[in-house]
């Protein structure tokens, strides 16, 4: 059997904590950013974690 590779995109975007929970970076951060305040552009500077609907996918494109 090959190995499985995880998915390139993904492994860029999310990382694994070490309780098994996966880490994400927050949207609308990338562009047009004079019309947001500079309170929320703050928040948007830090991570978040995954739901918990969407975290049995992710884990599935960043098994290795």
């Amino acid at each position: 059997m090959p190995k499985h590779k995880s998915s390139r995109s993904a492994a860029k975007r999310f990382k694994k904590t070490k309780s098994g929970k996966i880490k994400r970076r927050m949207a609308f951060k990338s562009h047009l950013l004079s019309k947001k305040s500079t309170k929320r552009k703050r928040r948007l500077r830090k991570c978040t974690l995954v739901e918990k609907a969407d975290q049995k996918k992710i884990k599935r494109l960043l098994s290795k």
